[in-house]
């Protein structure tokens, strides 16, 4: 097979005969991916079918090991997935003396912050680049040592994802911050203290910045446009256990009392609806049945109600606790195609509770065997996209416009982002060679391998550990036919 070179981003990177090379403009490092043997072989054409469970919420856990700084006692955390940003937060506390080991429970880590300290800029920019958690540690280590450094940042290659809403929101509670090439150095001279601040937009990742700041900052802190997505009312639900004082009013404000010392918690976390709804649209795009254990109905309304629309089918199992004689059951929520055609929709991504931005990769798989023509709209990331490329290539018809193709409130109309698609179906999928741009694009393209027809490789599935525990495993769970080389 020819390999793919660094200057043909974009298009086909390299063909044969049998085989070609698929990459995308929003991948800039897929190439490099392409010259490993990060890659897994996909026999396509069989559905998925059987039982797989999902963990604790990727978009919780990482927050809830950082939340653990703040705590004078040891905290507990169960249900934690094995996955690559685990194992990142994982050593950055590390680095900064807390003690983090394993609990007796599969899934359980302890952390003991009881010798926090300063890490070196080397030793911090060891994991530079490969999570953005690290500007979440901004204000535990400003309460905790008067002082933080915040690497360069990392993450998918969705849009640029500013982090001045998180700059702003510190400046606000007194913390200075000085650029320099390797990072942000941070120190609060005065100490930290509550403030009123609005969000321009209703950015986790920024209202998480407020909350793990203002738990320990003096005073009163109001937010107002906070996001309230079940990951951050989790969040809550923590900080509340280690002593906070926090209050969720209507109208996305948020009230945070400062208290002068919070200690260590014990908490299981929501699971995690993105994988969820990923095995969801797995069983549809393959005329599957997956059962989901762990999911739940509550958190996925949304996507449960267009999965229907579509045409899928799904059935809810509520957990039931073990008593005598009866080992009891663990909830979860079966997903399967019923047979037949299934239905185009129009939908468009949104802050909770709208339709899930990370739903919807792995959903328009499934669409590209709708019939008749389906609408998204992306009003999250600009820049989400682009992984529509390699569909096409593999026999999908998706067209993609910088248009509004919605009527909810976009901050990329007339922005030369394309960030609405169009997609014509059904389509007959066929095998290809994949290099996969981002994790949740990964597991999309992952998707789109399990439905074609024939023998696909797919690159970089490395990234889709970032996000997905054990995903190699659970696909053989299911039935899949996939190999390393």
């Amino acid at each position: 097979m020819t390999r793919a070179d660094p200057f043909t981003a974009g298009r086909i990177a390299g063909t044969t005969d049998n085989s070609r090379i698929i990459t995308n403009t929003a991948a800039p490092d897929a190439l490099e991916v392409a010259l490993t043997d990060d890659v897994l072989v996909v026999h396509g054409g069989t559905p998925l079918e059987g039982r797989i469970r999902v963990r604790g919420a990727k978009n919780l856990v990482s927050k809830a090991m950082v939340a653990a700084l703040l705590g004078d006692s040891p905290s507990r955390l169960f249900d934690v997935p094995r996955i690559r940003d685990v194992e990142v937060v994982r050593g950055l506390l590390g680095l900064h003396g807390v003690k983090v080991t394993d609990g007796a429970e599969t899934g359980e880590l302890v952390f003991d912050p009881a010798n926090v300290e300063s890490a070196s800029t080397d030793q911090i920019n060891v994991h530079a680049g490969s999570s953005r958690i690290p500007i979440l540690f901004c204000g535990p280590l400003l309460h905790r040592l008067g002082h933080a450094f915040i690497p360069d940042l990392g993450g998918c290659h969705i849009g640029p994802r500013p982090i001045d809403f998180h700059l702003q929101a510190l400046r606000e509670f007194g913390a200075t911050v000085d650029k320099t090439p390797e990072g942000l150095h941070l120190s609060a001279p005065n100490g930290l203290h509550g403030t009123k601040f609005a969000l321009p937009y209703p950015s986790v990742g920024a209202t998480e910045q407020v909350l793990l700041t203002a738990v320990m900052a003096e005073g009163v802190t109001e937010l107002r446009n906070a996001a309230v997505e079940p990951e951050i009312i989790d969040l809550i639900c923590i900080l509340q256990k280690m002593g906070a004082i926090i209050k969720v009013h209507t109208d996305r404000v948020i009230e945070i009392q400062g208290v002068p010392k919070l200690h260590g918690y014990t908490h299981r976390p929501i699971p995690d609806r993105i994988e969820a709804a990923s095995w969801a649209a797995a069983a549809l795009a393959t005329r599957g049945d997956v059962e989901v254990l762990g999911a739940q109905q509550a958190d996925m309304m949304t996507f449960l109600n267009i999965f229907r629309s579509v045409g899928g089918e799904y059935e809810v199992t509520d957990a039931r606790p073990p008593k005598l004689g009866d080992p009891g059951q663990e909830g979860g929520i079966r997903f399967w195609h019923p047979g037949g055609e299934l239905n185009a929709v129009a939908l468009e991504t949104d802050v909770h509770p709208g339709f899930m931005t990370d739903w919807q990769q792995p959903l328009v798989v499934a669409l590209t065997q709708a019939r008749g023509l389906s609408i998204v709209h992306e009003t999250v990331y600009e820049q989400r996209l682009g992984y529509t490329e390699a569909l096409n290539t593999m026999g999908a018809n998706i067209q993609v416009y910088r248009d509004c193709l919605g009527g909810t409130p976009c901050r990329f109309g007339r922005r030369n982002f394309k960030h609405s698609a169009v997609i014509a179906g059904p389509s007959k999928l066929h095998a290809a060679d994949l290099v996969i741009p981002d994790l949740r694009a990964g597991f999309s393209h992952l998707i789109a391998a399990l439905a074609a027809e024939g023998t696909s490789r797919v690159y970089g599935v490395d990234l889709i550990n970032r996000g997905y525990e054990d995903f190699e495993a659970k696909l053989a769970d299911l039935g899949a036919h996939v190999e390393r080389p």
